[in-house]
């Protein structure tokens, strides 16, 4: 048997080296530097930033301040609900609006009304804690809850507009998952130094601050500026995004593992505290938070060969198998250890869930989408909270994980059964091809 190779398929091994050792030269940076490189782009992400602080500390704020306040937890979470339940209905009402009209008027709105909102319940908190006082105090915090800016879905329907390779597109939603990880990792810090401080409400104005800011700052960079508007469908139905039954599909399976975030963080709370060691579920969670902000960016930092729709349904597999890992174990110090990898596929799930909003909604709707993703996302983990809750008052941690687990296997489940692929997209230009070859500017057809 002859064993030369033939000139076809050595040129061809030749090739594929040469591309392994150009993959190894760039280096897992390589993309979000063409990424960053995009004009326009590295701008609109940082201004997002002050933006996003609320989202991870004003619910807790609020929960902290008026219990501080009332000395009631009951009070103070029924409170802190009502502004997660303005959030979750009226923003997409406010992503529809963004579509239809643009940010700029919605951003300017919400960057008065928030503040003003978070300031009449620091004031009445601050002066009347009486009963009859607790449905303004719900009102105000429900109106802050609508009027949260939002800065984040804008960001996110924006990278479409900014990019046209859609690996990068990957990447951004990546980043962004990421991004948003590490807020939520920062915001309790910020809290709890502010209640260290033993001035609870100080976080409110923080939020207050960082929410007009932001907004103002987001809204002054160029992308924004540059902001498209698609033209909408005369017969647009009232359900929006939901007509879409894949979209429906990705929702419902969203609604799952958001339950399993929540039914997660209510078995660490309670792993920790039947151990008289309380202050270990923040140790735990946060570092649980770092291994998932680390998969994120490992998973927009190469190409992936299944489409993406697999790689959703991969997340969401490796997330029920990691959370089942986890599941018996009671020592503390290897459940820390262990969490951080096993949890690394919870932020990947959200960054390819954007990937596929951004290509399964209509471009018209596609920030109302992003709303309806967040609305599904925080009854999911409110759900499970309240669930997780109900179990550990009975069962042990264990079954809490368990459960975790299964409503993330019927998410993947749901995923797999009933969502279509979605075709895998070309890989970005080397990192050595020119900035305009690899990174095209805003001023493209997108536009």
């Amino acid at each position: 048997m002859d064993r030369q190779l033939k000139p076809e398929a050595k040129a061809a091994s030749n090739d594929r080296f040469a591309k392994s050792l150009s993959r190894l030269a760039a280096g897992p940076t390589a993309r979000y530097r063409l990424l960053f490189g995009t004009p326009d782009l590295a701008s609109a992400v940082l201004a997002s930033l002050v933006g996003r602080i609320p989202i991870s500390v004003t619910a807790l704020a609020i929960l902290l301040f008026v219990q501080a306040r009332s000395g009631s937890f009951a009070i103070a979470g029924a409170i802190s609900a009502a502004y997660v339940l303005g959030l979750a209905c009226a923003s997409p009402l406010v992503g529809r609006l963004v579509d239809r009209r643009g940010p700029h008027g919605i951003l300017i709105a919400t960057a008065l009304v928030y503040p003003a909102a978070l300031l009449w319940l620091i004031a009445l908190v601050s002066n009347n804690t009486h009963p009859a006082g607790l449905a303004l105090l719900a009102a105000s915090a429900a109106l802050a809850g609508a009027a949260l800016p939002p800065v984040t879905v804008c960001m996110r329907a924006l990278f479409p507009q900014i990019l046209a390779d859609d690996q990068l597109l990957q990447a951004a939603y990546a980043l962004d998952s990421a991004l948003v990880e590490m807020i939520f990792i920062a915001g309790p810090i910020l809290v709890a130094g502010f209640i260290a401080l033993a001035y609870p409400q100080g976080a409110l104005y923080l939020s207050a601050t960082c929410g007009a800011a932001g907004s103002i700052i987001f809204l002054r960079t160029a992308a924004v500026r540059r902001w498209t508007l698609h033209d909408v469908e005369s017969n647009r139905s009232l359900l929006g995004p939901l007509r879409n039954r894949q979209l429906l599909t990705l929702f419902a399976a969203t609604l799952l593992y958001a339950g399993a975030f929540g039914l997660f963080e209510v078995g660490v709370t309670a792993l920790a505290a039947n151990q008289n060691r309380p202050s270990a579920a923040g140790l735990i969670l946060g570092l649980a938070s770092i291994g998932s902000t680390v998969g994120a960016l490992v998973y927009g930092s190469r190409d992936w060969q299944p489409a993406v729709t697999g790689q959703f349904l991969a997340a969401l597999v490796l997330m029920a198998l990691g959370i089942a890992a986890v599941a018996p174990i009671t020592n503390l110090y290897w459940f820390a250890a262990i969490a951080i990898f096993t949890c690394a596929p919870m932020s990947v799930a959200l960054a390819a869930e954007s990937t596929l909003i951004s290509r399964l909604a209509e471009p018209a709707m596609l920030t109302e989408s992003f709303t309806w993703m967040g609305t599904f996302l925080l009854t999911g983990v409110s759900a499970g909270i309240a669930a997780g809750g109900l179990l550990v008052d009975r069962l042990p941690p264990l079954f809490v994980f368990i459960a975790a687990a299964a409503v993330t296997s019927l998410a993947a489940l749901i995923a797999w059964l009933c969502l279509d692929p979605v075709p895998s997209v070309d890989p970005v230009p080397s990192a050595s091809a020119p900035l305009s070859e690899a990174a095209r500017s805003v001023d493209s057809p997108h536009f």
